[in-house]
């Protein structure tokens, strides 16, 4: 099955790709030669992957995966929240980094969760699958491994980055994983010939 996702972020695609594995072959926007960015002006994650699954389905006619993911600091009253990729700088992860960090200088709780919401659009509308994965943030980066907060975010359990595990360790947990496994098992019950 092909599945076209709403997005131009190459690791975004591969990791969606991994997890998901040999069933479906996964697009982005660029394999589409769709270019032009679209306006995430939604006032949620909700609204956000809707807008973007929507668009996708619209311009293709084929089914299409929004997602819409951040980190939400408990805090920072949920900042950076649904402006994760842009908190700085428009997807410049060492700038939005160090403003979150800089805005938890000398704060002692340092929990928060990563979020995804994908939204399923096809000709049945819109359909929402949620992940959440819950952990405190460093003061300082650790690893190169993964993108955005991943340098700065260990996960409840474990003593080490996303940025410092392997991918296919943080795919097993990640928020995005527990997304993507309420999707599938939407879709093997829709389609049982998957």
């Amino acid at each position: 099955m092909e599945l076209l996702v709403a997005t131009h972020n190459q690791h975004k695609k591969e990791e969606i790709q991994q997890i998901l594995g040999h069933d479906f072959t996964v697009k982005s926007l660029t394999d589409y030669d769709i270019h032009e960015e679209i306006v995430e002006d939604g006032d949620s994650f909700n609204a956000n992957a809707l807008i973007k699954a929507k668009y996708c389905f619209e311009k293709t006619g084929i089914p299409s995966l929004g997602d819409d993911s951040g980190l939400v600091v408990e805090s920072l009253d949920g900042r950076p929240g649904i402006f994760s990729a842009r908190y700085a700088g428009d997807h410049d992860f060492a700038k939005n980094i160090t403003k979150v960090l800089s805005e938890m200088e000398g704060v002692e709780n340092r929990s928060a969760y990563f979020i995804t919401v994908l939204c399923y659009y096809d000709e049945q509308g819109a359909r929402y699958f949620e992940g959440r994965v819950y952990g405190n943030l460093l003061t300082k980066n650790k690893g190169f491994k993964g993108f955005g907060y991943d340098p700065i975010f260990v996960p409840d359990g474990y003593g080490m980055t996303f940025a410092e595990m392997n991918p296919e360790d943080k795919n097993r947990i990640s928020h995005r994983k527990q997304a993507l496994d309420l999707f599938l098992d939407f879709l093997r019950s829709d389609n049982s010939s998957l």
